[in-house]
């Protein structure tokens, strides 16, 4: 599918951007294919404005026409001919040029008043984006089995499930919510091992009896690791169960469903909703996606591995192992050709940690090269990997508890509504209040408190946790945010009018400056 534009009747970019379109053609009509370049102005120092907006196109024309008869003489002249050329507007009040070439935007109040009393009037579900296609899939979470969900999935959990909910806004007719699982692999082996030593009677293996999955893990690794006959015995039990034996494939099962079953727990205190859809499903389609690579001639052979290199990369995609043995790449590549012919996702969209960019830009190369994805970066289907950084402690290093293991997701957010419950019941207003109230509030605020947290910084920069930060009821935290919308909903319960009335009143005298600028 060829690129087509996304139509977002609230974005004031794009608007500006038609606005701009204009006086790019007849400031340099040699360029026909320039695109405006239009992006929110950043405060000074001092935390000083001069501007909303800012076109930033002058200084990237001037280095690509020099040497030209154009008549410009620097980037100064190209940005204030973009100026001398913009159509008159009633979303602008005034324009200037900066440094070399930027074009600085003022947007007019009385504009940015009559956007927001249309919003109110309209309500907000008719200002949303809508997008060229119709399947999106996300794919984000992603535990491993038999491991508990720990802060290193609360970034991507949070992130995804925001952009999830943001494609539900935008009214995609098919969203996956996919939580690619970590559930093959050789950690299986001896899990099953210790498993059949630990309950010899399989009827006696359930959730209740074995408690803590985790610490069944580490025990089940320990004894891998010291243990030659139970190592031996574990390396066994993955042959048999990759083989397909009915006895092993049933204890994975197990397994996979008891981890499956505690990360629900997790995804429902944090109103999260996925498909899980395991590693291991893609099992007998990668012979196939790498058959269809090798007919294409992608893969080679390197150093005893079957291997695909990709434009602009040294290293190259493993999709076979020395062994013969495959890995997480070759499921990776099984996984996206199934989504994109099977499944007929047309946006592939993977929120993982910056550190595993590298891996994912690979395989889509990977793709492109062999002609399942378009070149172009802005046609479909397409993919993209949403990136975020680390979580640390408040010592500046990774996130963990006082033995120096990673936090428990669990345990994060018991903290975080024990601190709210603490806080709540210091109030008066609480007295009357029963303790399900109490409960279901210290729980709305806890975990608002830890999704906010970690929306309100920039994605891609590593965040310090801090609950003392997060659940203050001061500055741009979610405790203050639901605080203010608690008063807003008291006022106009108090006021005794209907809100449908208000609405239709849209009358404001001095907005503020920055309502709606984005």
């Amino acid at each position: 599918m060829a690129y087509v534009e996304v139509y977002c009747p609230a974005s004031v970019k794009k608007q500006l951007a038609k606005e701009f379109e204009e006086s790019l053609r007849i400031t340099v009509p040699d360029e026909p294919d320039v695109v405006p370049s239009i992006d929110p102005c950043a405060a000074n120092k001092a935390g000083i404005k001069f501007a909303d907006y800012q076109c930033n196109n002058a200084m990237g024309l001037f280095a690509k026409m020099k040497g030209k008869q154009t008549g410009f003489r620097g980037p100064q002249a190209v940005g204030q001919a973009i100026l001398n050329h913009l159509p008159q507007s009633e979303m602008i009040e005034s324009c200037s040029v900066a440094g070399p070439g930027f074009v600085n935007i003022v947007l007019s109040k009385k504009w940015i008043a009559q956007r927001l009393e249309r919003l109110l009037i309209d309500g907000i579900d008719k200002w949303a984006p809508r997008l060229p296609v119709k399947t999106v899939l996300v794919d984000f979470s992603s535990p491993n089995i038999a491991k508990e969900m720990h802060v290193g999935h609360l970034r991507s959990t949070i992130i995804g499930d925001t952009l999830a909910r943001m494609f539900e806004f935008s009214r995609v007719e098919t969203l996956i919510r996919r939580n690619h699982l970590g559930d093959w692999g050789t950690q299986f082996g001896m899990l099953i091992a210790h498993l059949f030593d630990t309950y010899p009677n399989p009827e006696d293996f359930n959730e209740a009896a074995i408690g803590d999955l985790q610490a069944f893990y580490k025990a089940s690794k320990v004894r891998f690791d010291n243990d030659p006959e139970f190592k031996l015995r574990a390396q066994q039990s993955v042959v048999r169960l990759q083989s397909g034996e009915e006895k092993y494939h049933r204890a994975w099962q197990q397994i996979c469903d008891i981890s499956q079953a505690e990360f629900e727990k997790v995804y429902q205190r944090l109103g999260v909703r996925l498909e899980a859809r395991g590693e291991s499903y893609y099992n007998d389609l990668i012979p196939q996606t790498l058959e269809r690579l090798d007919n294409l001639g992608l893969i080679e052979e390197d150093d005893g591995a079957r291997v695909i290199f990709v434009e602009g990369v040294n290293i190259p995609i493993i999709a076979v192992k020395r062994d013969g043995g495959y890995n997480y790449s070759s499921t990776d590549l099984a996984a996206l050709w199934n989504r994109l012919n099977v499944e007929n996702v047309e946006w592939n969209i993977y929120v993982t940690d910056v550190g595993q960019w590298q891996h994912f830009d690979m395989v889509f190369k990977a793709f492109r090269r062999a002609g399942w994805l378009p070149n172009h970066e802005n046609e479909f289907p397409k993919c993209t990997h949403i990136g975020f950084g680390l979580v640390l402690g408040e010592d500046g290093k990774r996130f963990r508890t006082r033995s120096s293991e990673t936090v428990r997701l669990v345990e994060l957010l018991d903290e975080a509504k024990r601190r709210c419950k603490a806080s709540l019941l210091e109030r008066d207003a609480v007295k009357d209040w029963s303790e399900e109230e109490i409960e279901k509030t210290a729980e709305a605020v806890g975990y608002g408190a830890v999704k906010y947290a970690d929306l309100r910084i920039n994605r891609l920069t590593n965040y310090t946790f801090s609950f003392d930060q997060m659940l203050n009821d001061k500055g741009n935290t979610a405790v203050y945010l639901q605080y203010a919308h608690a008063r807003i909903c008291s006022i106009m319960r108090k006021s005794g009018k209907d809100i449908e009335e208000i609405k239709k009143v849209s009358y404001f005298s001095s907005p503020d400056d920055d309502l709606l600028l984005y």
